[in-house]
């Protein structure tokens, strides 16, 4: 029986892992993490709804209305050669889970941790947008959550400028919760930092 986006989601959930259910469905990482893009598009706005967005504000996807002031936002960055064609992404969703927006923007060539950054701001700026006083932030680059805490120290030049902006940003919040979670977790981010790559939004 072939492996479908609906038959990878279900051995998840009933597995507990993103390893025991390709073990289960006999497929690769790769195979699986292509599954679930595939799934998140499928969840995702339709390409009419996207396109519709896409002429309002060029490169992001947006919905009506916000019913709370705190919000989550995953965030994500890619770069196909590290350093090589970057994109930044984010999805930002409402206290019961529904996606208020998705953002995504090309960023040329860039390295991994760059993009993760750039991911985080253009969510965190889009979470500031829709009216948050209190954010979740959810990104699977385990660097990028410790340089925030502190934990880590930011030693690269390039970051440095964009670890400022993202702390100055994260103050504009009254709550602010930081967390690192694996990629399976992040795939809607992923998606849209892909998606950048592949649209060349801006």
């Amino acid at each position: 029986m072939s492996a479908t986006p609906g038959r990878l989601l279900l051995a998840i959930a009933e597995r507990g892992s993103l390893e025991a259910a390709c073990e289960d469905l006999g497929i690769d990482r790769d195979e699986a993490v292509r599954l679930l893009r595939e799934a998140a598009r499928k969840l995702g706005a339709t390409s009419k709804g996207r396109a519709a967005a896409q002429k309002e504000l060029p490169g992001l996807e947006r919905s009506a209305a916000v019913d709370g002031k705190r919000l989550r936002v995953f965030s994500d960055g890619a770069a196909r050669g590290n350093p090589g064609p970057a994109g930044a992404g984010a999805v930002v969703l409402d206290s019961k889970g529904r996606v208020l927006a998705r953002v995504g923007k090309f960023l040329g060539k860039q390295t991994n941790n760059v993009a993760e950054y750039e991911g985080l701001l253009l969510g965190l700026a889009r979470a500031k947008e829709l009216g948050a006083t209190e954010v979740e932030v959810r990104a699977d680059s385990l660097l990028l959550i410790r340089q925030l805490e502190g934990a880590y120290q930011v030693k690269n030049a390039a970051l440095k400028a964009l670890h400022a902006k993202a702390k100055e940003l994260l103050r504009s919040f009254d709550g602010v919760d930081l967390r690192h979670v694996p990629r399976e977790e992040n795939i809607l981010a992923d998606e849209m930092s892909n998606r950048a790559i592949d649209e060349r939004m801006e």
